[in-house]
């Protein structure tokens, strides 16, 4: 066990310094970037529906869920994104792979513990306008974005009934973003010097996340399933930094950095809002199950890193889930298929950006199968989405992620009666 252990603690903190491309979406410029889902594969295909206990796969939505493990259980997951940016007038395509979560649960009696990473939010993104003027002179304009907040977490759950259960997360939230400005201009005669400005923002704070979750029996055959999480209002310090510079490039196309010089900015704090949700949901136990969650954030206290942005503003905001899973016969011997974990969801999210005066809604169709391999899963999800729209000089992002997971299964705390 032991060594177990230490083999996921080599991962973990080998992980800890993270600095994926985790975004690609020009939506990430504002406040701490692109949020993402925080939580597993399973859930995810089910668009983002998390009231539903298993004892073998790590739920990390919602912490009362740790105590319902019997088994230690180990859980990975990845996706690869496509995304089509769309404008009134013009059309680009990225496409991204990430790690979304690494974590680990395990049972001692009524209790449930967990330890793991995943990323808060995202900035990823490339932005360049270029214009002409009336005597040929050519100004260009780019924008530049990369970095993330990641959350570093330990969890705990306790049963106080056999119908109820409490748990929380603690996390210590950790990042770097970066940010640069280049404006160039083109004369017909010569290439004029260019001006950058490069800001960093290092980013830290603590965080905690609490939740319950209820089941009950209806009848004979019908389970009812409640959940609630809470995520109190966290701060975020940020140490900023902000260089200009003149730049040039010579006939090879190498950067040249003529001038530079380091700008005072002061240090900043960030919030992480409060976060509620709420989900109630039925099923046959081991057969069916389906749900709904609605959950609310109070992002109207979000800012921007250095400051207000014109025509940017933040707004509380709702997101609703719906779905759910089908197993046809989860203890079927000669048919794996209909031991396969069948998974559909719906979600519709307004993500709480006011960008000039419209609202960036975000939603999307999920689907997923989790094909059982012994006492453990590989997880598949589909999820086919759009962000944004093309009306207001805005840009829509049509996106189509794959995600794959790999949830594995030990019996850990269980003493050997045979070597």
């Amino acid at each position: 066990m032991i060594k177990k252990i230490s083999a996921f603690v080599c991962i973990l903190i080998s992980s800890v310094s993270w600095s994926q491309d985790n975004t690609a979406s020009p939506y990430s410029y504002y406040g701490l970037g692109e949020i993402k889902f925080k939580g597993t594969h399973d859930v995810r295909a089910m668009g983002g529906v998390s009231i539903f206990n298993d004892s073998i796969q790590l739920n990390i939505v919602n912490p009362a869920s740790f105590s319902k493990l019997k088994s230690t259980a180990f859980t990975i997951g990845a996706t690869t994104s496509t995304t089509n940016f769309t404008t009134a007038a013009e059309n680009e395509k990225a496409q991204r792979t990430t790690i979304d979560y690494l974590a680990v649960g395990f049972p001692y009696g009524k209790f449930g513990f967990t330890f793991g990473i995943m990323p808060y939010s995202a900035v990823g993104y490339k932005i360049e306008n270029t214009a002409t003027e009336v005597d040929n002179t050519v100004r260009n304009r780019r924008n530049f974005g990369n970095g993330n907040v990641n959350k570093l977490y330990v969890g705990a759950a306790y049963n106080l009934t056999n119908k109820l259960s409490f748990g929380f997360d603690l996390g210590y939230n950790f990042g770097d973003i970066t940010t640069e400005y280049i404006e160039s201009i083109y004369s017909p005669i010569v290439l004029q010097l260019r001006s950058r400005e490069r800001n960093n923002s290092k980013l830290t704070g603590v965080s905690l996340n609490t939740g319950f979750l209820y089941k009950t029996k209806i009848n004979a055959k019908l389970d009812l399933n409640a959940g609630i999480t809470y995520h109190p209002s966290a701060t975020l310090t940020s140490e900023n930094t902000r260089k200009i510079a003149t730049i040039l490039y010579n006939i090879n196309g190498i950067e040249l950095v003529g001038e530079e010089n380091d700008i005072p900015v002061n240090d900043t704090e960030m919030k992480i809002p409060a976060v509620f949700t709420f989900g109630l949901g039925i099923g046959e136990s081991k057969k069916w199950a389906i749900g709904s969650e609605v959950t609310f954030s109070n992002n109207s206290e979000m800012t921007n890193r250095f400051g207000s942005v014109d025509n940017v503003a933040f707004e509380n905001s709702k997101k609703v889930s719906l779905g759910g899973f089908y197993i046809p016969k989860y203890d079927s011997f000669g048919n794996y298929f209909s031991r396969i974990v069948y998974r559909g969801g719906f979600r519709y999210e307004n993500t709480g950006m006011v960008i000039n005066n419209t609202s960036i809604n975000d939603y999307a169709l999920t689907f997923g199968l989790g094909l059982p391999v012994g006492y453990s899963k590989i997880n598949l999800g589909l999820e086919y989405g759009k962000k944004g729209t093309r009306t207001n000089g805005l840009i829509e992002e049509n996106y189509i992620n794959v995600t794959v997971a790999l949830s594995l299964s030990d019996l850990w705390f269980i003493k050997r009666k045979i070597d």
